[in-house]
């Protein structure tokens, strides 16, 4: 007798009392509610014995790979609980008079605004200051008019989610990089852990973190798909060096952190591109790679400008 797909007699067939038949039945043909009671005690039979039973190489193998999936499971937990504290949601607004049709109609200073876009960044330091990219935060930075508002949206370092009016420090569309810095006066929020790109390789696991489409605190994960990529800039130029990756990255989560395995940062979220054709579409993903970004940041903060366009 096949037991439950072992493909052996492990055990001899449980005698069951012929005063149980019906007069009609024949040991070879059962009521269906005795084989499955029948069906059941071998089941709880065999579970029992594999129990009691010296583990063998094949429940060893199972147990340890259920343990390592475990495992790799709560360390992407602990990766997103660690990380997202330190990305924040990035509101662009219009002052309009009278707003007569949108998705989202908001109160800044007194006067009614319209949200016009969204994205992501992170929080460069304890003093306010948040990394995103230049696109996101472009029509504050080229504002004629006055009418451009940008709202910050963070937690800080215990937990309470917070909004900020925020304001442009300085930008480089050369590298789709900006700096936005919120009032911290009493509160402590969490930086970012800084990695670096140089040692990267291609099929590494990497993790993004951002607001795609306006959900908030979004993961997505991935590998390095490949380096030293070109894309082009806001301004018409090329960024060099990024990283192409898998991990989605839409619409919000521009600005965001691209994480390694340790949740340092190795690069700024910041494009991509999409080919549409027979009726399907593939996206290719780009970050731009965290040593450039801190060749860039601390002079944005201190002069507001690239290095490179100081002389």
């Amino acid at each position: 007798m096949e037991i439950l797909g072992f493909g052996g007699s492990i055990f001899n067939p449980i005698p069951i009392s012929s005063n149980h038949l019906p007069s009609s039945a024949s040991p070879s043909v059962l009521p269906s509610h005795l084989l499955t009671k029948r069906r059941a005690i071998i089941f709880t039979t065999v579970v029992s014995f594999l129990q009691l039973s010296p583990k063998s190489p094949f429940q060893s193998a199972i147990a340890q790979q259920l343990d390592e999936t475990q495992q790799d499971e709560d360390r992407v937990v602990r990766l997103f609980e660690e990380t997202s504290p330190s990305v924040v949601f990035i509101k662009d607004l219009e002052i309009v008079n009278n707003p007569k049709s949108s998705d989202e109609v908001v109160m800044v200073d007194d006067e009614k605004a319209i949200v016009e876009g969204t994205g992501s960044g992170f929080i460069w330091d304890k003093f306010g200051h948040i990394v995103t990219n230049y696109h996101v935060v472009e029509k504050l930075a080229t504002d004629q008019n006055g009418r451009q508002r940008c709202k910050v949206f963070l937690v800080d370092k215990t937990g309470n989610s917070l909004s900020r009016d925020a304001k442009i420090i300085g930008v480089d569309p050369s590298y789709d990089l900006a700096v936005l810095k919120v009032d911290v006066e009493g509160i402590e929020v969490k930086p970012v852990s800084i990695g670096s790109a140089r040692r990267l390789n291609v099929g590494q696991s990497c993790y993004a973190i951002g607001n795609p489409y306006g959900y908030e605190n979004t993961l997505t994960t991935g590998v390095v798909s490949g380096l030293g990529r070109e894309i082009p800039s806001p301004n018409g130029g090329a960024i060099r060096g990024a990283i192409q990756t898998d991990a989605a990255i839409n619409s919000g989560n521009s600005g965001g952190p691209l994480l390694d395995s340790h949740g340092q940062v190795i690069g700024v979220n910041t494009a991509t591109f999409t080919r549409k054709g027979s009726g399907t579409s593939s996206g290719v993903n780009f970050a731009i790679p965290i040593d450039t970004v801190m060749q860039t940041i601390p002079y944005l903060i201190v002069y507001g400008t690239a290095y490179r366009d100081r002389f």
